[in-house]
C-alpha cells in the first residue's frame, strides 16, 4: 500500500514537473486541483521552493486549509509567509477544530485573533479545550464536535434529529449516548439506527461493551486501540467519564505515519518536520550535532585501536580482518535494537517480560556467534593458513555477536529509563559498544595468542 502511494506521488510529481517546464499554467492548475489536499501537500513538499510557491498560487482556496494541515512545519511556514491575512483567515475558517488546533500556533497573531473572533463562543471553548492537552495525547488528537443522544428517546426521534441537523461529521459510524450531565453511557451504531424498528428506544440498542478512550492516553496507545478493535471512530472521556470528543481513524493514520517517519529519521539524527529542500547551509548546520557525536564515538574506538598499534604492525592480517568483526557485531546489535525499539513503541515489552526478551536475544547472539565463527574462522584459515588466526577470529566473532545482541536489548531500556528517545540515541551508543568490544576482543586476543 505504501509503495502504491509512493508511485502515485511520483507520477503526479512527474506530470506536474513536465507541465511546469512547458509553461502551461492552466494544465498545472487543472492537475493540482484534481488532487486531494493531502496529495497536494505531498507534491508541494516534493518541489524546490521556487516551483513550490508557483504551484501554491494555483491551488484552489477551498483546498488551502487542508494542505496547510498536511504539510510539515517548515514547508507550512513558507506557505503561510506567502499568504495574506485575509487568505489565511479564509483557508483556516473551514477546518475542523482538531485540525485548526494543529496549525494555530503557526499562524500570525493577527490571523489567530480574526479566526477566534469569527467563531461562536461554544467553538472557542472547544478549541481551547483541545489546545489545553498535549499534542501527542488523545485530548490533542480528538475533535470536540460530537453528536450525542439520550438513552430514553426512540430511534425515530434520533433519525428526525439527524435530518434536522443536516450536515454530519465525517466517518460517522456511531452516535454516543450520554446522560443529562454529559457522562458517557455507551454507543449507538448507525447500522442499528438504520435497520432496527424505529419505535425501539436507544437504551435497548446501546452498546456498553467497549470502553471509551481516556483523554490523557498517549496517541501511540490510541493507535493500538484502533488496531486491536478495528475502530473507525471512538469516544474520548475525561477523568470523570464526561464525553469530551471523538477520534476518527484518519487522525490515527496520521499518528502511525508520523511515528514511522520519526523512528526512521531520528535514528539518523534527522527531523521529519524539516523541509527536504531547505538551504544547504541550514541543512548542514542541523546535521552538525549528530555528526559531532558520531565523531566522538569513532575517536573513542580509534583510541582503543591505537593502544594495540604494535600488534597491528606485527600482524598485518589483523588490519584486514578486524573490520569483519566490528561489522558483524554491529549488524547483530542493530537487528536486536530495531526489534526492541519497535516492541517498546507498540507496548509489547514491559518490566514483566523484559527479562525473557533479554535472555532470548542473548541466546540468539550465542547461536549466531557460533555459526558465523565457524564460517569466518574457515575463511581466515583459507586465506592465511594460520590456525591460531582462525581461532582468534572465531572467538572474537562469538564475543562481539553476543555483545551486540545484549547491547541491542539493554540500550533501549536504559535510554527509556533516562527519558532519552531510544530511536534517537540508540544507534550511536550501540555502534560505540560493538566497535570497542570488537577491537578489544579481536586485537586483544591476537596480542595474547599470536604474539606470545
Amino acid at each position: 500500500m505504501r509503495e502504491q502511494h509512493e508511485d502515485k506521488t511520483a507520477r503526479h510529481l512527474q506530470r506536474l514537473s513536465e507541465a511546469l517546464d512547458s509553461g502551461t499554467q492552466s494544465q498545472v492548475q487543472r492537475l493540482v486541483n484534481s488532487l486531494s489536499g493531502a496529495e497536494i501537500g505531498d507534491l508541494l513538499e516534493s518541489l524546490p521552493p521556487p516551483k513550490r510557491l508557483a504551484v501554491w498560487e494555483l491551488v484552489d482556496p477551498e483546498y488551502e486549509g487542508d494542505v496547510l494541515v498536511d504539510v510539515n512545519e517548515e514547508v507550512r511556514a513558507g506557505l503561510i509567509d506567502d499568504m495574506t491575512a485575509e487568505e489565511l483567515v479564509a483557508a483556516t475558517g473551514t477546518l475542523d477544530l482538531d485540525d485548526l488546533a494543529d496549525i494555530l500556533d503557526d499562524l500570525p497573531d493577527t490571523v489567530i485573533r480574526e479566526v477566534l473572533q469569527a467563531m461562536d463562543r461554544q467553538d472557542r471553548e472547544r478549541l481551547a479545550q483541545v489546545l489545553s492537552y498535549p499534542e501527542d495525547s488523545a485530548g490533542g488528537l480528538m475533535n470536540p464536535d460530537v453528536i450525542t443522544v439520550r438513552a430514553d428517546v426512540t430511534l425515530d426521534v434520533v433519525l428526525r434529529y439527524l435530518r434536522l441537523r443536516g450536515e454530519l461529521p465525517d466517518m460517522l459510524d456511531q452516535l454516543f449516548v450520554v446522560n443529562r450531565s454529559g457522562k458517557f453511557l455507551g454507543r449507538l451504531k448507525i447500522s442499528d439506527l438504520l435497520t432496527q424498528d424505529p419505535s425501539l428506544t436507544v437504551a435497548s440498542m446501546i452498546d456498553t461493551g467497549s470502553r471509551a478512550i481516556p483523554i490523557d492516553m498517549p496517541d501511540s496507545q490510541v493507535a493500538l486501540e484502533f488496531e486491536h478493535h478495528d475502530l473507525i471512530s471512538a469516544p474520548v472521556v475525561d477523568e470523570h467519564n464526561n464525553l469530551v470528543g471523538r477520534i476518527t481513524v484518519d487522525d490515527v493514520v496520521d499518528v502511525i505515519r508520523e511515528d514511522a517517519e520519526h523512528s526512521v529519521l531520528t535514528m539518523a539524527g534527522l527531523d521529519e518536520e524539516d523541509d527536504i529542500f531547505a538551504p544547504v547551509v541550514t541543512t548542514a548546520r542541523r546535521r552538525w550535532v549528530w555528526l559531532g557525536v558520531n565523531l566522538i564515538t569513532a575517536l573513542l574506538a580509534a583510541m582503543v585501536l591505537y593502544a594495540f598499534e604494535p600488534t597491528l604492525d606485527q600482524v598485518v592480517a589483523l588490519a584486514i580482518l578486524f573490520p569483519v568483526v566490528m561489522s558483524m557485531g554491529g549488524i547483530a546489535g542493530t537487528q536486536t535494537l530495531t526489534l526492541m525499539i519497535r516492541a517498546m513503541a507498540t507496548g509489547q515489552v514491559s518490566a514483566s517480560n523484559a527479562g525473557a526478551m533479554f535472555r532470548k536475544e542473548a541466546a540468539v547472539g550465542i547461536l549466531n556467534g557460533l555459526v558465523f565463527a565457524i564460517v569466518v574462522a574457515g575463511i581466515a584459515y583459507f586465506w592465511y593458513r594460520d590456525a591460531n588466526l582462525g581461532l582468534v577470529m572465531a572467538a572474537a566473532i562469538v564475543i562481539n555477536l553476543i555483545a551486540g545482541a545484549i547491547a541491542g536489548a539493554l540500550i533501549p531500556i536504559i535510554l527509556k529509563r533516562m527519558s532519552i528517545d531510544p530511536a534517537l540515541a540508540g544507534g550511536v551508543v550501540l555502534t560505540t559498544v560493538t566497535d570497542v568490544v570488537g577491537i578489544l576482543a579481536f586485537i586483544g586476543l591476537a596480542t595474547f595468542v599470536l604474539l606470545q
